[in-house]
């Protein structure tokens, strides 16, 4: 507590939170001069705060030197109300992990957005840098794919509605047209090739529960991508995380 009775306030904490809204408040998507002057800063104090910020994963920086929300606003914002389901089916996720070698991510459907609620890696199985938000980019990538295949008809149009289609690679299908006749069936695989990052490719299976659906995803390699075993294994552990979450 202060001298007079109130409470001690960290300074660069609200500063920190204040970019946080402002980004939110521009769509979005923002320039670090553009928050300066939004938030009252000096530009050497925006650039020290939006460097943690980027480093914590609370915000991305695009390669045009603007920043975007990041995806650990999706994990806090899910965890208030998942987490119990999400601690049950981390098991079966620390498993797919180690049977396919890659990082695991849980995707579901909250509040008319898609969000990650858990990413489970290791040392040998590291996470991609998620350098813009699943929030902006379930058209490009396998978990937002096959969240809007199981979503009726109106919520997936409300969605594409209110999400620009990102150009993020040359692979990337921005017209909502190509991208609807493209989805998967609604339990069927979908699989990201170069659509969100250059390089990477990814798998993804439906998770369903009464309350919503989500999505399981794995990198894979060009190999991969196609192959039954790790098609076998995704979709087994789909299974299992749809009952974990059900019992949370």
């Amino acid at each position: 507590m202060g001298e007079q009775g109130g409470p001690t306030l960290i300074q660069s904490v609200q500063r920190a939170l204040r970019l946080l809204e402002v980004v939110a408040e521009r769509e979005g998507r923002a320039h670090a001069k553009e928050l300066a002057r939004a938030a009252g800063l000096p530009l050497s104090t925006t650039y020290h705060l939006l460097r943690t910020l980027t480093h914590e994963d609370y915000l991305q920086r695009l390669d045009d030197g603007s920043y975007v929300l990041g995806h650990r606003i999706d994990v806090v914002r899910s965890h208030g109300t998942a987490a119990r389901g999400v601690a049950q089916a981390r098991p079966a996720l620390e498993w797919l992990r180690d049977e396919l070698s890659s990082a695991v991510y849980l995707a579901r459907h909250i509040d008319g957005e898609v969000v990650v609620v858990e990413i489970v890696d290791s040392p040998k199985a590291p996470r991609i840098d998620l350098w813009v938000g699943i929030h902006h980019a379930a058209h490009a990538t396998a978990l937002g794919k096959s969240i809007l295949a199981q979503l009726p008809a109106p919520e997936r149009e409300d969605y594409l509605a209110r999400h620009p289609l990102n150009d993020l690679t040359p692979h990337t299908v921005v017209d909502r047209r190509r991208l609807r006749d493209r989805l998967p069936a609604p339990d069927a695989l979908a699989v990201d090739d170069e659509e969100y990052a250059v390089g990477v490719r990814c798998l993804a299976a439906p998770v369903t529960t009464a309350d919503g659906v989500g999505s399981l995803g794995v990198v894979t390699s060009p190999a991969s991508l196609r192959r039954d075993v790790p098609r076998q294994r995704l979709r087994s552990c789909a299974s299992r995380v749809s009952r974990a979450l059900s019992l949370g």
